[in-house]
């Protein structure tokens, strides 16, 4: 195992910290190898955490894409975890009382929804994420979630985020989940649509923004009709 610490790039918003957007990538089940910067996984990311970024710096919203000591889940060790727990006790350590905003696909999504149980975290943006049976719920209690997964996803199972958004949603503050048609694991199809969704709910929670018109009528259906949303 890499003893290195994990690497954030940041970007500062303008003015006082009002919120921080914490930005995970994905992974692999296994695996003990570095996580370069050229990493797909990790580029993958990298447009999403600038929108975010362009969108919230005038609201004081700052970015912290977070790139993973190692590229594995690695159980029983939970490298990612290990790594988001250490990210979030530096964003503390820097904006003491600011709350923050996970956002993570794949592998990160299920990081994200782990270590949302951080009393700091106020909100989950979960992306295609890797939600296997009997993924524990309780992290997000009280937090407001979005779960976002393609259609023809074939690297995570969309009827593993929707099991996990079923278990999740009681107990949650509010929570919501996007189907994006004809749409794969990578983003890339329908990109347009993941980062309105991504920039809406981010900046929704962190900023206090009226919602984007698609968010703004998820929030109003019934909370069985939240879960499988078409996009």
């Amino acid at each position: 195992m890499s003893k290195s610490l994990p690497a954030l790039s940041i970007r500062h918003g303008r003015g006082p910290v009002n919120a921080v957007v914490l930005v995970l990538h994905g992974g692999r089940e296994h695996g003990h190898t570095p996580v370069r910067p050229w990493s797909l996984a990790y580029l993958r990311m990298v447009p999403l955490a600038k929108a975010i970024h362009s969108d919230g710096a005038g609201s004081g919203v700052e970015v912290r894409l977070m790139r993973n000591r190692v590229r594995g889940w690695n159980a029983p060790g939970f490298d990612p975890v290990r790594d988001a727990r250490w990210a979030l006790a530096r964003i503390k350590a820097d904006h003491p009382g600011v709350p923050v905003i996970l956002v993570g696909h794949s592998m990160g999504g299920r990081v994200a929804l782990r270590v949302a149980d951080d009393p700091a975290v106020v909100a989950v943006c979960a992306l295609a994420p890797w939600t296997p049976a009997g993924e524990p719920v309780a992290a997000v209690e009280g937090r407001d979630v979005l779960i976002v997964h393609g259609t023809r996803d074939r690297m995570t199972d969309p009827a593993g985020s929707l099991s996990f958004a079923s278990r999740a949603q009681a107990g949650s503050s509010r929570l919501v989940r996007f189907e994006v048609g004809d749409e794969g694991h990578a983003m890339l199809r329908r990109s347009a649509v993941w980062t309105r969704l991504v920039t809406a709910f981010t900046l929704g929670v962190a900023a206090g923004r009226t919602a984007d018109e698609i968010l703004a009528a998820a929030w109003t259906k019934p909370s069985a009709e939240r879960l499988r949303i078409p996009v």
